[in-house]
């Protein structure tokens, strides 16, 4: 297994296609309390969203099966992580190989959450090669809505 220190470049697109530095990136910072994210092959890349109620994390795994994946949360760093290997071997009429091929791959994404996280409702989906998080924001980080204050 390789060890690789690897920060997650999080922007956000803006109309004009500038890329700025999101709060995101401060509030999703990769976990280095254990030092590295851990990955041989490909690395999936992963989008964070933010949205009044909730975020959302999606990474990019296509060819994956949902039970590929392994997500856990503890002391709030959210972890996702999985690990494949297959085996395809060719032989001759004699039994004698003619070519054998291994691959093994895994990968382990790790994120600190924000305290306005609500942990205890996070929803994972697997569709079209894109493992989606929901993560549900707590009922006081919601926005409130606007009132009026009437003057005395």
């Amino acid at each position: 297994m390789f060890n690789l220190n690897h920060k997650v470049m999080n922007v956000i697109k803006r109309k004009n296609n500038v890329s700025f530095p999101s709060i995101i990136d401060e509030l999703f910072k990769p976990d280095w309390l254990g030092g590295v994210e851990h990955f041989t092959g490909n690395l999936p890349a992963v989008n964070l969203k933010e949205a009044d109620a909730n975020f959302t994390i999606e990474l990019a795994a296509p060819g994956m099966k949902k039970e590929d994946f392994n997500v856990e949360i503890d002391h709030n760093v959210l972890s996702i992580s999985s690990e494949s290997q297959s085996e395809k071997e060719e032989e001759d009429n004699a039994g004698k190989y003619t070519r054998r091929e291994f691959n093994y791959s895994s990968f382990r994404r790790s994120f600190t959450l924000p305290e306005s996280v609500n942990t205890e409702n996070i929803n994972a989906t697997y569709e079209n090669g894109v493992l989606r998080l929901t993560l549900p924001k707590k009922e006081e980080a919601l926005p409130k809505p606007k009132r009026l204050i009437e003057i005395a």
